[in-house]
């Protein structure tokens, strides 16, 4: 914990990048989530098919930019500042091992270890965070060509489910116009695990976004470092210099 009669230093640890993805990050889970909710109970809140057809299509933009955002974080974990770094994120390696072995002998002698970036604990949250939401744009993005046709697979999934290539126009959403009956249920057939997995994946990321939740406030209390705050700013605050700066 940091000691509030010592001078404190500011360090900078989460660049602009990773800053603008996680509070985008943060829009778009909330707003798939909202959405999805919706959709899995549009049955007892009585919405029309018309009316699922454009939640999901909602769902589905909001998806685009959840994924665009995940892409480019992925990509800045491996050119992007120290903190940024897959290597500085993931639970593996010489250096995980170590921060692991110095919070553990803090918290044995009453002497926790501070970190500038994530602690040993929160690098397991992460990753499995990251993961997560891994799986679901993956996930999403095949359900939006097999449900609603849109990109980036819906003209392979038209093609696939049209009678011939004439009919591949009148394929839509929620319309057997124009549709093989039994090129539909192949494909319906292929979309079942990828739509299980998004399904059962979606409550496991809200436990998991739950606890990361809860992780933050506990440690925002105990250490006092300006872990909410560095979303913002960038830095965080220490008396004495993190194990990992």
């Amino acid at each position: 914990m940091t000691d509030s009669t010592s001078p404190l230093t500011a360090y900078p640890v989460w660049d602009k990048t990773v800053r603008i993805f996680h509070w985008l990050n943060v829009l778009c889970v909330l707003g798939l989530i909202a959405i999805g909710t919706v959709i899995l109970n549009a049955k007892a809140l009585g919405v029309p098919s018309d009316g699922k057809i454009l939640l999901k299509t909602v769902h589905v933009y909001i998806g685009y930019v959840f994924a665009a955002n995940l892409t480019w974080r992925i990509i800045w974990g491996f050119i992007g500042s120290r903190y940024a770094r897959w290597s500085a994120i993931l639970p593996f390696g010489t250096e995980y091992r170590r921060q692991l072995s110095a919070m553990i002998t803090g918290v044995k002698s009453a002497k926790p270890v501070g970190f500038l970036g994530h602690n040993p604990i929160a690098r397991l949250m992460v990753a499995l965070l990251f993961l997560l939401l891994t799986i679901q744009a993956i996930s999403g993005l095949v359900l939006a060509g097999t449900d609603v046709y849109m990109p980036p697979f819906g003209n392979t999934i038209k093609e696939w489910v049209a009678t011939d290539s004439t009919t591949i126009e009148l394929v839509k959403p929620y319309s057997k116009e124009g549709v093989d009956e039994q090129a539909y249920k192949a494909m319906r057939d292929f979309r079942k695990p990828f739509i299980s997995t998004h399904y059962y994946v979606f409550y496991i990321l809200l436990v998991a976004v739950f606890l990361h939740l809860v992780g933050v406030v506990v440690t925002e209390v105990k250490e006092r470092n300006g872990l909410v705050s560095a979303m913002f700013t960038g830095n965080k605050v220490f008396s004495d210099k993190p194990f990992d700066s």
